[in-house]
C-alpha cells in the first residue's frame, strides 16, 4: 500500500526523469567517438573504413536523435545504430566482392591494346545506358544509388521514400531485367 511519502517520492523520481534532457548531438559526438569506433572495430569494420562507417552511425544518431525516447541508455541506443550500420557495411562488401567477381574473363587474360579496350568500355556505357533508360522511374533510382553508386540500402530506402523491403524488390527486379538483358547479348536465350 502507498503512503502519502512514497507516492511523492514516486512523483519526484518521474518528475527527475522527464526533465533528463538528451544531451546535444555536438555532446554525443564528443562523448561517444572512441565508443562508436571500438564498437564497430569490435564488430568487424577494418580500421581503414572506421571513419566512414562511424560517420553513418552518427548520422543515423543524428537523424533519429529527436526520436529518442529514453527506453534505454544512449550507450545502449547507440550500440543498436552501430549493430545495424556494421550489418551493412558487411554486406556492401560482399556486394562489392560480388560486383568485382563478375568481371568478364577477357579483361583478366591477355589485354586488348589500349584503343580496343577503349571501345570495349564505351561499348559498354552505350549498353548501360540502354538498360538504364529502360528501366522504370521506381526501379532506376534504387539501382543507380546501390549498384553503381554504393549508397547503403537504408539510405535508398530513404532517399526514394519507400520501405526497405520495397527497395531491395525493385533492386532485385532491376537485376532480374539486366541478367535478361545480358544473357539475350551472349546469345543464351
Amino acid at each position: 500500500m502507498y503512503s502519502f511519502s512514497s507516492a511523492a517520492r514516486v512523483a519526484d523520481s518521474l518528475a527527475k526523469s522527464s526533465e533528463r534532457a538528451v544531451p546535444s548531438f555536438s555532446e554525443l559526438f564528443r562523448d561517444h567517438t572512441s565508443f562508436v569506433r571500438r564498437v564497430l572495430a569490435k564488430l568487424g569494420v577494418p580500421d581503414a573504413d572506421l571513419d566512414d562507417v562511424s560517420q553513418e552511425v552518427f548520422l543515423g544518431v543524428h537523424r533519429n536523435l529527436p526520436r529518442f525516447e529514453g527506453r534505454a541508455s544512449l550507450h545502449t541506443w547507440i550500440y543498436g545504430i552501430c549493430q545495424r550500420r556494421a550489418v551493412d557495411y558487411r554486406r556492401q562488401i560482399k556486394m562489392r566482392t560480388r560486383r568485382e567477381s563478375c568481371v568478364p574473363a577477357l579483361l583478366e587474360g591477355d589485354e586488348p591494346a589500349n584503343q580496343e579496350r577503349s571501345l570495349a568500355r564505351l561499348e559498354a556505357q552505350r549498353r548501360l545506358a540502354k538498360f538504364l533508360g529502360e528501366l522504370d522511374k521506381e526501379k532506376l533510382p534504387v539501382f543507380v544509388l546501390y549498384e553503381i553508386e554504393g549508397v547503403p540500402m537504408d539510405e535508398v530506402a530513404r532517399r526514394v521514400r519507400c520501405a526497405r523491403p520495397t527497395a531491395y524488390s525493385r533492386l532485385y527486379a532491376a537485376r532480374r531485367l539486366l541478367e535478361v538483358r545480358v544473357a539475350r547479348l551472349h546469345g543464351q536465350r
